[in-house]
């Protein structure tokens, strides 16, 4: 099965990124947050199954 990472600006979705794996997606999401919340303006990350179920998902921004 495939995951996506979708990232989540105010102005919405800013990027989807394929994975193969669940926890490769998820400890992606994990690892970058923080950096692409100072650096690109993220306000949300969300991990998603090929059938639009949330597997992971994380908010922190203003």
């Amino acid at each position: 099965m495939a995951y996506t990472v979708i990232w989540y600006g105010k102005e919405g979705i800013v990027e989807k990124t394929p994975f193969d794996a669940e926890k490769a997606a998820r400890d992606h999401a994990l690892a970058t947050f923080l950096v692409r919340k100072q650096n690109d303006g993220i306000v949300a990350v969300e991990v998603r199954k090929d059938d639009g179920t949330v597997v992971f998902s994380q908010a922190g921004g203003s």
